[in-house]
């Protein structure tokens, strides 16, 4: 047995599309032509009507309606072009072309001759209502009703013909238009709070590109700057000792090449995460304090004696990675700053304090050597901003700031994660 009915409900056949969506392609077209060219579709619309005034003028259709059918033709033409005519200005002056129609109207009712062209009055009411202040429908009601309630009480018996018409045409366009401005508010709202959206959008992206390039360009600085500065040392060791101790130089050579391969390793794992794709990114875990003898005895080996006090007994999960990562790299700055400036005489204390609430960590040097060239004081350029950056991302504080007797001095200090900010 058959069975007619469709296997896909809803579905659309090719080349057929429902009424609706034919109607809608058609007004949207419209309103294209309407915004490219406004004066051509109000001449074409002016031009309509004209037309049509013109015809119930020259078949006597007037006369179908007329209270008078043997009012002035040259009249009644008259009054059809003077209700028509006006409708190529319905957009710019609405309000004037309401005006002028007015006297019109009260002279169409007055001979009698009611043509049919005067609903044509209702066209510039819409517009007033749909673009205009609504403190304007009063006046614009009064402007159309008022011939005919004048004609109703000049003229018996033509209340029921014409001002209740009026006023019921009035009120009808008036809600129209108030429905289709509302529709159109509401849809202009929705568009500007989708752009709105979008923008703020593009300004949360651009705040998270920035942050991480500020990340990226912390941690670089940090590990190359104190990588280089360790190298740098090492150098200087290792050309001093190679005329006395063959065998230092060697050493040496060998911790220079051993921290060149760890800067190495961290760049690669900083910088692939810029990869796209980034499967083969590095995935090692961050520095934290379990590394800080390493990172000791890589200064130590650079040149620059440093000792290492822990006050306290580390509660359990007393710093996350994050802070963990803060603190290493802010005693990584601490001893770069000071290989760089201090001097070779130089020796260098790391303090390390737990306390209930927070972490305290301080690193201070002698300053045994001669000061930081001019224009270069210690710790004032972009390290010391990356370590207040680093504390401030945990809610701490970060005091950096040169001895009475010399030297340099910093302080970190970092609240537990528990503890309030």
């Amino acid at each position: 047995m058959s069975d007619d009915k469709d296997p896909h409900p809803g579905h659309q056949t090719p080349g057929t599309a429902p009424l609706t969506l034919y109607i809608q392609n058609l007004l949207q077209r419209l309103r294209a032509l309407d915004l490219r060219r406004p004066m051509l579709w109000d001449m074409a619309v002016t031009g309509f009507w004209v037309v049509v005034a013109v015809l119930d003028y020259s078949t006597g259709g007037w006369r179908n309606v007329a209270r008078n059918v043997e009012a002035p033709e040259p009249l009644v033409l008259l009054m059809s072009l003077c209700f028509s005519a006006p409708l190529l200005w319905r957009r710019r002056r609405p309000m004037a072309v309401l005006v002028l129609m007015a006297p019109v109207s009260m002279l169409n009712i007055w001979t009698g001759a009611v043509v049919q062209a005067a609903l044509l009055q209702l066209i510039p009411a819409y517009t007033i209502a749909l673009r205009l202040p609504f403190n304007t429908l009063a006046r614009a009601g009064l402007l159309l009703c008022m011939p005919a309630a004048a004609g109703a009480i000049l003229i018996p018996g033509t209340a029921d013909r014409q001002l209740v018409s009026y006023i019921w045409g009035f009120v009808f366009v008036t809600l129209l238009a108030i429905v289709v401005r509302t529709r159109r508010e509401y849809t202009e709202a929705l568009v500007e709070r989708a752009h709105r959206l979008e923008r703020e959008r593009d300004q949360t992206t651009q705040l998270a590109a920035a942050a991480e390039r500020a990340r990226i360009a912390r941690e670089m600085h940090d590990i190359i700057g104190h990588n280089l500065s360790v190298i740098t040392g090492l150098a200087d060791g290792g050309a001093y000792a190679a005329a006395k101790s063959p065998e230092r130089a060697g050493q040496a050579l060998e911790a220079i090449g051993t921290t060149s391969r760890q800067a190495l390793a961290e760049l690669r794992r900083v910088l692939g995460v810029l990869r796209d794709p980034a499967p083969a990114a590095d995935l090692a875990p961050q520095p934290s304090l379990a590394d800080l003898d390493t990172l000791l005895t890589g200064v130590r080996e650079a040149g620059l004696p440093v000792r290492l006090t822990v006050h306290g007994t580390p509660p359990p999960d007393a710093a996350s990675p994050g802070r963990q990562l803060a603190v290493y790299r802010v005693v990584q700055e601490s001893l770069t700053n000071t290989l760089k400036h201090a001097g070779p005489e130089a020796t260098a204390e790391v303090t390390l304090t737990y306390t209930p609430t927070g972490l305290e960590v301080r690193a201070t040097d002698s300053g045994g050597g001669t000061p930081a060239p001019e224009g270069e004081s210690h710790g004032t350029g972009r390290g010391i901003s990356g370590m207040r950056e680093r504390a401030s991302l945990y809610n701490g504080t970060l005091e950096a700031a040169r001895l009475p007797a010399g030297g340099w001095h910093t302080r970190l200090r970092l609240p537990l994660e528990d503890a309030p900010p």
